[in-house]
């Protein structure tokens, strides 16, 4: 039961939409809405809005869940059948050491750019690991909740501060709402749909949101209203549309037509990054970069560090452990240590053995989010339209029709992805 004026029914609930913002405004701003800003300029500006719109009900429908039922999207799946579980199960675990491979490799680059170290990329990861977990250690939940809205407030301010000063020099001429560049062979289709596929980030997030959103619940004690969880899930959303744009601007404005392109190689992708900005708005902006980058990343390191773990931890103790209708109010169990130890881990040895280039382990991670959203964008619109959620809580018929548009687009592209590399 809720209770309180509507601003306080909101400030209770305040704080899961900006984590999923934390975990979604990362390599795919980052990296991603920076090269494709390089690369075309405002070109692709069309491509980052069409992502946005589409892949938003996949997104929203997990703290919609969540809020009205008051379980996650992991009971969600297990109702539609069993297989659905499964499916989400062996995408999840088939995916997470890729993705945190991807976004560890990137942070540890920027740290030692940044602070000049000269430790190895191993030494560096095992250090934000460890640092992460054990911050999630000591403060679980309500510490993270916390912290993370101290890190998007310093993201937010340092991002739309770099990037306006950036527009003047920004040239809008190849602004296009539909992807020319794309079909003129001027940007690959294999970029095109890996910057699709995190942005604004993967569909499997939304399992992480419902969980978040519960365990705001279960931190505060009470149930928060589903208009509170949606109106914090909208902020968040609009916080990480706005930053890709900025992003985007940020590379468009500084190295578009400059005859300039990024290396594949972490070290030096990074450095381009870092000098790109300052070399252009002069040194004195430096310490809003290095605030900006360094933000952008660890933020999105500790949630992925906590995302990945939680949902699998949910996830096998719904398939193996609790019978059907067991609250996720319980909390997280002795499988989120277990996978927080040994994503982090393999993490390490991965890059210790194959350290890999930069952009095309970002790159196949990407389009692996991408060829699975249309599949985890069905699972999430039929939880949420099924008989566990009430009719006055469910979406309405055109969010419904979105998501149905989305799944025939975002399905359509994926074939042809496959069409193209293997046909």
């Amino acid at each position: 039961m809720t209770t309180g004026t509507p601003k306080t029914r909101f400030r209770k609930a305040f704080g899961p939409g900006l984590m999923w913002a934390a975990a979604a405004i990362g390599v795919s701003h980052l990296v991603q809405s920076t090269r494709a800003g390089a690369m075309a300029g405002f070109g692709l500006a069309g491509v980052i809005l069409l992502a946005l719109v589409l892949k938003y009900p996949f997104f929203e429908y997990g703290p919609r869940y969540a809020a009205a039922t008051g379980l996650s999207l992991v009971e969600g799946y297990r109702r539609i059948g069993r297989w659905a579980l499964w499916l989400y199960l062996a995408i999840t675990l088939s995916t997470a050491l890729i993705v945190q491979l991807a976004v560890v490799l990137f942070t540890a680059f920027l740290v030692k750019l940044v602070f000049g170290l000269g430790w190895s990329i191993p030494v560096v990861a095992a250090l934000l690991c460890g640092v992460c977990a054990a911050l999630l250690a000591i403060g679980r939940f309500p510490f993270l909740d916390r912290l993370i809205k101290l890190v998007m407030a310093l993201l937010a301010v340092s991002t739309l501060v770099a990037a306006s000063i950036t527009l003047p020099h920004a040239d809008f001429s190849s602004l296009s709402l539909w992807p020319r560049s794309a079909f003129s062979g001027a940007v690959p289709l294999a970029f095109v749909l890996a910057l699709m596929g995190w942005m604004p980030s993967a569909i499997d997030i939304s399992v992480w949101s419902s969980l978040w959103t519960l365990a705001k619940d279960r931190a505060s004690g009470e149930r928060a209203s589903p208009d509170a969880v949606l109106l914090d899930f909208r902020v968040g959303y609009v916080a990480t549309g706005v930053l890709a744009f900025a992003f985007l601007a940020l590379g468009s404005a500084l190295m578009y037509g400059s005859g300039q392109a990024f290396s594949a190689r972490g070290t030096e992708f990074s450095a381009q990054v870092i000098d790109l900005y300052t070399g252009t708005l002069g040194g004195w902006t430096r310490p809003i970069v290095f605030t900006a980058v360094l933000t952008t990343m660890f933020s999105t390191t500790l949630t992925v560090l906590d995302g990945f773990p939680r949902a699998i931890d949910r996830g096998l103790r719904v398939a193996f452990v609790e019978p059907e209708g067991t609250s996720a109010y319980a909390g997280t169990g002795k499988a989120y240590w277990g996978a927080i130890t040994i994503l982090s881990g393999l993490t390490v040895l991965v890059l210790a053995v194959f350290p890999g280039s930069l952009t095309t382990m970002i790159d196949f991670a990407t389009i692996v989010s991408f060829l699975t959203a249309p599949a985890l964008g069905y699972l999430n619109l039929r939880a949420v339209t099924s008989d566990p959620v009430p009719h006055e809580q469910r979406p309405g018929r055109a969010l419904v029709a979105l998501s149905w548009i989305g799944l025939v687009v975002l399905g359509g592209f994926a074939v042809v992805y496959l069409f193209s590399r293997f046909g």
